[in-house]
């Protein structure tokens, strides 16, 4: 699977954002460190040491949760931990994408690697070998309140590593033990500690988070570009877009967009054609893409330093500390961190789906700007693309209820020991589905500012919007007449998310 893809080396130490997505959609290998591999070992010879003093070590020789004033004899050791992973693998609902749970996976053995764990080093080899060998464990996406961690969807992928549950292998749904078969892996017996390990942290997530961060810096280029086009085809002015506006209100993100879309729209002809036209301002829709677009960017930046570092923390308990001979346990596996990062940036997200679709409506109604309603010259016999803002409007309304902030919610459990949840698992699972909203809002405009352009031939646009427009129409027919919009918002959908819109529109406007 990763052969002629580049290697991920794990240290425990540094994972980035785009190591994550190597792994998780790129299928590039995984190694672990020399250095993490001496660490890993000395964590592990301290279990070993304190079990042989038989000193209580939480989830070691106790219960766990409220169950941890319950001393376990040394002889129940390995099956507590059995127990553990298979009480735990509570999940329901559909199952996370094979991405998702690869991302999840890739985590679980870095944190593990940072040597703070106490698990074994052929534990985390064999996690490393399930990434490397295509085995991806069975996780439903339901059941976690990121407390302890991802409690249930850590459990079923810890399953697979000890040959149950199910798992996908060679795009096939089977049973764990047969696909690590398939494989040429063999299950393994968890020692004490390891299940513990193996369950408790916040990488499922993280994961979620990680790769839709990435995926949402992505939709903001895309909405730049887009609302570069809308903007030009509405006739609307450029000024708003000066660097002196910009200034007096010094947000990053604002300036960054002012920047972009300056450029997106340099040498445009039909910004040209109207410069002396005697309107004064643009609905802010317009007028204020740097504003909303920037303060979005800025938004995602807080998010991205959120979930960096969430990728690179150590979030197992009890934490094993070899260099000072102790077992401390605390709180890293609350998932408040990766939960406010999540509910911030759909809420961010959610804005910029939304002033899209305004720009789209303004585009369907601009009969005053010498554009046909609906964006179709036979109005009345045709509806031209009535209807796909319709479409727009429905994604963005049903973002208004996933945008609601997910970490305002806490509901106790473990009768009462964790008594506060982040709910963090539930705000990236909403993030998720934000993101494939928004790309559809961005779609629905796409398919507007390219019909739209067209009523402004043989005017070209600018150097950045011209190259966009040419990239979308090798796929995404002019409209002439009547037709379905739903493989047009297809072809739209598939341009955004591959990253082909944005690429041949900044490599135009870099030149």
């Amino acid at each position: 699977m990763a052969g002629a893809l580049p290697s991920v080396e794990l240290d425990g130490r540094h994972l980035s954002l785009e190591a994550i997505r190597a792994v998780a959609v790129g299928g590039a290998e995984v190694t672990i460190s020399s250095d993490a591999r001496r660490r890993v070992a000395a964590a592990r010879r301290l279990v070993d040491e304190k079990m042989a003093l038989g000193e209580a070590i939480y989830g070691v020789t106790t219960g766990f949760g409220r169950l941890a004033q319950i001393p376990i004899a040394m002889a129940d050791a390995e099956q507590l931990q059995l127990n553990l992973v298979r009480s735990h693998a509570a999940g329901t609902g559909p199952p996370l994408e094979e991405h998702f749970v690869r991302a999840a996976g890739l985590l679980r053995a870095s944190s593990l690697a940072a040597g703070h764990s106490g698990i074994r080093q052929e534990t985390l080899d064999l996690l490393a070998s399930l990434l490397n060998r295509g085995v991806t464990p069975y996780v439903p996406s339901q059941g976690s309140v990121g407390a302890s961690g991802d409690l249930a969807p850590l459990a079923h992928m810890t399953l697979t590593l000890i040959g149950e549950g199910d798992a996908y292998f060679g795009g096939e749904k089977m049973p764990s033990a047969r696909a690590l078969q398939l494989a040429g892996l063999a299950p393994i017996k968890l020692a004490p500690k390891e299940g513990l390990s193996l369950v408790n942290g916040t990488e499922a997530m993280t994961g979620i988070a990680a790769l839709s961060l990435l995926r949402a810096e992505s939709l903001m280029d895309a909405a730049d570009v887009i609302g570069a086009m809308s903007l030009e085809a509405f006739l609307g002015t450029d000024r708003v877009f000066d660097r002196r506006i910009n200034a007096l209100r010094p947000h990053p993100g604002q300036a960054a967009v002012a920047d972009h879309l300056r450029a997106l729209l340099h040498g445009s002809e039909i910004i040209e054609s109207h410069r002396e036209c005697g309107r004064v301002q643009d609905p802010y829709s317009y007028r204020c893409i740097p504003v909303v677009h920037g303060a979005v960017r800025d938004a995602s930046g807080y998010a991205r330093t959120a979930i960096e570092t969430e990728a690179i923390s150590v979030t197992d308990n009890p934490l094993v500390f070899p260099d000072d001979g102790e077992f401390l346990s605390g709180g890293n596996f609350h998932g408040q961190p990766v939960a406010l990062a999540c509910d911030v940036l759909k809420i961010a997200l959610a804005e910029l789906a939304s002033i899209s679709e305004r720009r789209l409506y303004l585009l369907l109604n601009a009969e005053e700007r010498g554009l046909p309603l609906f964006l179709t010259g036979r109005s009345g016999l045709q509806s031209g693309l009535m209807i796909v803002q319709y479409t727009s409007a429905a994604l963005v309304s049903e973002n208004k209820g996933l945008a609601w902030p997910n970490s305002v919610d806490s509901i106790p459990t473990s009768a009462g020991q964790e008594d506060h949840v982040s709910m963090g698992m539930t705000a990236a699972l909403n993030l998720d589905r934000v993101l494939a909203n928004v790309e559809g809002s961005l779609a629905c405009e796409l398919l507007a500012a390219l019909a739209a352009t067209d009523f402004r031939r043989p005017l070209r646009s600018g150097v950045g919007t011209q190259a966009a427009y040419d990239a979308a129409r090798k796929s995404i027919a002019a409209w002439r007449e009547d037709r379905s919009p739903a493989p047009d918002i297809a072809a739209a959908r598939a341009l955004i998310a591959s990253g082909e819109l944005v690429s041949a529109a900044e490599k135009a406007a870099s030149k």
